[in-house]
């Protein structure tokens, strides 16, 4: 059982599984039932606590790969704090705003493995509980019983001075915790028991259920067909473990369910949890709707769509009525009168070529002085999107649009997202401007905000504006560029383009001199093909200098928008904060590539930018081992978050620290980011056009992961249509029994596990901090010797990848040193 919950409980005294419009027996534990879950404290009592600081809130955070380890970050967020075991959660969620208390002192629990001390360890396979590594702390839930089949693992190198121990980097939980927490908690730190020990914790309440309660998997018929509970139930088991398997009414599956079971056992469904009882492992759910095909690429998404909550079903009547209903519309004449009249500029938009949602446009205009007049056009969404109607509340629950690989879910309905916000060329469009005089140096001499009207004179994709860079001297004909308005010439783009791009070129340069820090991460791309939709290809995305001249002058606009709100309403102010990495990861990180004989500085988003800039050496793989190093680094990385300056007192806590900013928001994008339409109309509030508006703030991450998640969906879509596939890899982490690669034809990572690999055996040992395993290879024939192969990271090695049976998954084999895998 993929939860590791006992089968006693399918037929347990459980009195009924709820049927549709059943709901009254909800969350009644069953008399006489022993409890599983510990249950919530009161609201008030929560309140209490809280206040006291007797209790922590945070949300929860589930590792994906090992589905009983979880965390939330520490009040101070300088570390996670661990949360040890699905009992432990309580029945929380991954996502969910939870608070947190200490278990009481007897249930306390750690276990130190033999060779704990030694410096150097090493195991073979089976020689160790499955998991477990030598030197590390293996930590179990309360009463979970066998020694021999841990839960967690924390890896964690002791001896008798070092009480605190290394922890990976991937965990970021530290035993010395413990201190922190009787101080956060107001715990006696007499109370602490003597030598190395975890704090266990425990979820009491959940201030918000952040995560959707739906999910994709499959149902099963229940194994005890004695039961009573086989003729009413069958067992829903998600794709995701990080979500309980549940009971779901057999009324609720295909009539045909009982008698041909075979039949679905690859047919996806959504559950959706209703309830989650003290006295169950297993929670209630209840089927939703079947998708199709596991592993069918439009099944599959509209499941990670049902997953995260993204809402992707048509605009309603009342939504719809918001727009213009007379159509085709025009700018009405008074509107004129209140903005600033651009049409006859130079202005021209750079977006991917299969953008439709045009939101940014730019000018640049030569002056008698020899500066610049540069502007940037943002989409005036705030004119059509007014507060208060059925049509803001739907963009602001929708928050963002959702790129997926094959289509986009728009925040906003087509005919403004695609037509009347969209900045096409050669239409009079409404904006939101912020022009400024700058000289050739990017140095800012004036600055203007105000409402606009514009005419685009082109739709450039960023390969037109990168072939104008790489050719500034080229004349370009009309075929080799998107049609040009009649009042400006190509000449007239290419010039503008190549001052833009010398303009962000000094200003990009500043902002790294100024200490701003960049951790890119590898972006797969798919070609498609036109009738069928399937990947019949895919490449790491290029980001190149045409991006990055659009991206300058994005920043250089929000942070300019962000500093006109502060300096008029600097309580109401929505801001955008990125706070310093995890302390205890980002040491934990250095010391362990001082092992490794890199000298990495990160006293500052500047000194870490500079040390990873001149780490990676000069040979062909330098690029490589950047990728791999970005992605260490990525992990102590906290998310940046939007704010009302009004609830933070500390302004030192308005910092953006990547970008290394007192001040940032996010202005350019209101098509597709509902926050920047809240920034549009405070703007234009600072402006004296109204009063200003109410603020909230706003959490859009999921969305991020729904984007990541589909491009993951087409990989393995493809991994199974066009491979096996070959590729060199660079080793990214070292475990006890497996380890990590970039995989760099594509940019993916993959676990890789020894004991998948036909080897007569495997040592693994660490050299300080360094982990290292050595690989035995069987030997190709009775005269060769066994052949041996060192891992640790930064090794290069050959994987090939391949489908799995397993709708969706796909392994990395790892070739034999010199050979075949």
């Amino acid at each position: 059982l993929s939860h590791g919950f006992c089968m006693s409980e399918l037929s347990g005294p459980y009195t009924t599984c709820l049927a549709p419009g059943d709901r009254k027996n909800r969350s009644k534990p069953t008399r006489g039932r022993k409890k599983v879950f510990e249950a919530y404290m009161s609201r008030e009592d929560v309140s209490a606590g809280l206040k006291r600081k007797t209790l922590i809130q945070g949300p929860l955070r589930i590792n994906p790969k090992k589905y009983h380890e979880a965390f939330i970050p520490s009040p101070d967020s300088t570390r996670d704090i661990f949360i040890d075991g699905v009992v432990a959660r309580n029945r929380a969620l991954n996502g969910d705003i939870v608070v947190v208390t200490l278990l009481p002192k007897d249930q306390w629990k750690v276990i130190k493995p033999d060779g704990c001390d030694n410096e150097t360890t090493e195991t073979a396979q089976g020689s160790d509980p499955p998991g477990s590594s030598p030197g590390a702390c293996v930590l179990r839930d309360p009463g979970k019983g066998d020694v021999n089949s841990p839960d967690v693992v924390i890896e964690a190198q002791f001896d008798d001075e070092d009480v605190e121990g290394n922890i990976s980097a991937r965990h970021g939980f530290d035993l010395g915790l413990a201190p922190l927490l009787c101080l956060e908690l107001n715990v006696s730190l007499s109370c602490a028991p003597v030598g190395i020990s975890l704090w266990l914790l425990q979820v009491v309440y959940i201030l918000e259920k952040k995560h959707s309660r739906a999910a994709t998997g499959f149902i099963r018929l229940l194994t005890d067909r004695n039961s009573e509970l086989f003729k009413k139930c069958a067992m829903f088991s998600p794709v995701d473990h990080r979500v309980p398997r549940a009971y779901v009414a057999l009324a609720d599956c295909p009539p045909d369910f009982i008698t041909r079971p075979e039949d679905y056992s690859n047919t996806l469904f959504i559950c959706r949890i209703v309830d989650w009882r003290e006295d169950s492992n297993f929670a209630l759910g209840q089927l939703a709707q079947s998708l199709g095909q596991a592993g069918e690429i439009e099944p599959e998404t509209e499941g990670i769509l049902t997953e995260y909550g993204v809402d992707f079903s048509d605009f309603q009547p009342d939504v719809l009525e918001c727009l213009p209903q007379s159509l085709p519309w025009v700018i009405p004449p008074e509107e004129f009168a209140k903005r600033r009249d651009l049409r006859q500029e130079c202005i021209f938009t750079i977006d991917p070529s299969t953008a439709r949602d045009l939101d940014d446009a730019l000018s640049c205009k030569p002056l008698p002085d020899g500066n610049f007049e540069v502007g940037v056009h943002i989409a005036d969404v705030s004119y059509f999107v007014k507060e208060d109607t059925a049509l803001d509340e739907i963009a602001s629950k929708r928050a963002t649009s959702v790129y997926l690989v094959q289509k986009v879910i728009p925040m906003l309905p087509k005919l403004l997202c695609e037509q009347l916000c969209s900045l096409n060329p050669m239409t009079d469009r409404l904006t939101f401007s912020v022009i400024w005089k700058l000289t050739p140096q990017g140095k800012i001499l004036d600055e203007w905000f105000g409402r606009t009207v514009i005419c685009s004179c082109a739709k450039l994709s960023y390969d037109h504006a990168q072939s104008m860079i790489e050719n500034p001297e080229k004349a370009f004909v009309a075929e080799e560029i998107p049609a040009i308005s009649p009042r400006h010439s190509v000449d007239e783009v290419r010039q503008a383009v190549l001052n833009l791009h010398q303009i962000a070129k000094q200003l990009r340069e500043q902002r790294f001199m100024d200490g701003a820090l960049r951790l890119d991460q590898l972006k797969l791309s798919f070609t498609l093909d036109k009738e069928s939709g399937m990947p019949q290809g895919c490449y790491i995305y290029q980001y190149r200098d045409s991006n990055k001249l659009v991206e300058e002058f994005m920043l250089l606009a929000n942070m300019a928008v962000a500093h006109q709100m502060h300096r008029s309403f600097p309580s109401k102010a929505l801001l955008r904060r990125h706070p310093p990495p995890q302390s205890k990861m980002l040491k934990d990180l250095m010391d362990f590539c001082s092992q490794m004989g890199l000298e990495i500085d990160c006293s500052s988003a500047k000194a870490l930018h500079e040390s990873l800039n001149k780490t990676f050496g000069a040979d062909k793989y330098a690029e490589a081992r950047k990728e791999v190093l970005t992605n260490m680094f990525s992990r102590p990385m906290q998310m940046a978050v939007y704010f009302c300056a009004g609830t933070l007192e500390d302004e030192t806590l308005f910092r953006h620290y990547a970008l290394n900013v007192p001040l940032y928001t996010h202005f350019t994008s209101p098509i597709r980011r509902y926050p920047d339409i809240m920034v549009h109309r405070l703007l234009s509030a600072s402006l004296g056009d109204g009063p200003a508006p109410r603020m909230e703030e706003g959490d859009i991450q999921q969305q991020a992961e729904v984007q990541e998640l589909s491009a993951d969906l087409f990989f393995a879509v493809f991994v199974k249509e066009c491979g096996p596939l070959e590729s060199e890899a660079m080793v990214m982490g070292v475990l006890n029994e497996a380890f990590d690669v970039l995989v760099l034809r594509f940019g993916v990572q993959k676990r890789i596990y020894c004991n998948a690999l036909p080897l007569v055996g495997f040592q693994f040992q660490k050299l300080g901090k360094k982990p290292q395993l050595t690989l035995m290879w069987e030997p190709e024939s009775l005269e060769q010797d066994a052949v041996q192969q060192v891992i640790t990271v930064f090794t290069l090695v050959e994987v090939v990848l391949r489908s799995d049976n397993v709708p969706l998954k796909y392994s990395a084999v790892l070739k034999r040193p010199g050979g075949e895998e």
